[in-house]
């Protein structure tokens, strides 16, 4: 697995007319190495492969970064760094723009003299994007705990008088108890009026009734996130309650049915925009259909209006229609798909009928 990630690396590092490349990234590290320290840099280069890390992490580098070489760097990582580059004779070395702050490469290039420094665009970033089967067995895991979690909560913890932080935190417990390390992201739970937030993270709001609840989480598993949104309403639903969730779920389901490998995520996103604006409610769904899942929980792709990436085998992405209005109350309704040679495979299932708990 390690093995074809640098391949293809050393694909683009060719590519691009580099001779190596320095990977800053947390997640990108933890991709191209399999090393889970928190702490290192990797040097990749045609024939050799470097991860530098310090003390603390020297044996569990060693034994889970397999077919690297592993270095103890000094206190300034880029004084070993600059001995390593001579050693291989480096002249023009990538790095990743969008991780490295000015800060840090305004010091590399004082210490680092004499070796051109090569702006990457989310180089590796762009590899991840294609997720191989040990990735997707996991990630398939992960949306699968998401679905228990929410069959959870409508069982045995929705109710007029609990706190939507309360919730939050039953979300959280639910599903480390059940094996994942933590919840994808900060839980939202937004209920009331506080559901045309599109973000309205739990807050000390009390759970009343004839109101929505919208619950958006995910279960962070192996290092994979999942993602889900379901939303649904506690007491009697009045007309403009069905109304709304009726069109979000139409823009879903049309959405889903439709996506297949070779569209552009701004194609995909107008599946579900052009139903949401078909009945009038384009104003009020202000973000994307969706976007890239994966180690991160918003990768590329994005479907949006301005993303032109082909969906291609592999992907997994968020399908997350909305509307939203102030006042009142907001719907959205999400799953976690991949992206497959003829369609998709949806791999939350968690029920999307309109849910009543009374």
């Amino acid at each position: 697995m390690v093995t074809s990630r640098l391949q293809k690396l050393r694909g683009e590092i060719k590519r691009l007319g580099l001779e190596a490349v320095l990977i800053t990234n947390g997640y990108n590290r933890k991709y191209i190495t399999g090393f889970t320290g928190t702490s290192g840099y990797v040097l990749v280069t045609e024939s050799r492969a470097v991860l530098f890390t310090d003390f603390r992490y020297m044996s569990q580098a060693r034994e889970q970064a397999i077919g690297f070489e592993v270095m103890e760097h000094l206190p300034d990582p880029f004084v070993t760094l600059k001995d390593a580059l001579n050693e291989l004779h480096v002249k023009r070395l990538g790095f990743e723009e969008h991780d490295m702050t000015f800060a840090t490469y305004q010091s590399a290039r004082g210490k680092l003299a004499g070796i051109e420094l090569a702006a990457t665009d989310h180089l590796v970033e762009k590899i991840r994007r294609i997720k191989d089967e040990g990735e997707l067995q996991i990630m398939r895991r992960a949306a699968e705990l998401a679905d228990r979690t929410f069959a959870h909560l409508v069982g045995n913890v929705l109710k007029p008088g609990i706190s939507e932080r309360d919730i939050a935190l039953e979300i959280e417990f639910f599903v480390r108890q059940n094996g994942a390390t933590s919840t994808s992201f900060d839980t939202i739970v937004a209920s009331g009026e506080r559901s045309a937030l599109p973000h309205g993270v739990a807050s000390d709001r009390i759970l009343a009734g004839n109101e929505f609840v919208k619950l958006d989480f995910g279960a962070y598993y192996k290092g994979y996130c999942s993602d889900i949104t379901r939303t649904v309403v506690l007491g009697k639903p009045t007309e403009k309650h069905r109304e709304i969730y009726d069109i979000v779920l139409e823009a879903q389901l049309h959405a889903l049915e439709h996506i297949k490998p070779g569209m552009t995520g701004k194609q995909a996103d107008a599946l579900a925009r052009d139903v949401i604006g078909k009945y009038g409610y384009g104003d009020k769904f202000g973000h994307g259909t969706g976007h890239g899942i994966g180690m991160e929980i918003h990768e590329s792709p994005r479907l949006n209006m301005q993303d032109d990436t082909v969906l291609e085998p592999g992907m997994v992405v968020t399908v997350e229609p909305g509307i939203y209005l102030p006042g009142f109350g907001g719907v959205r309704i999400e799953d976690d798909i991949v992206i497959t040679a003829t369609g998709i495979e949806v791999i939350t299932k968690a029920s999307k009928t309109f849910t009543i708990i009374d």
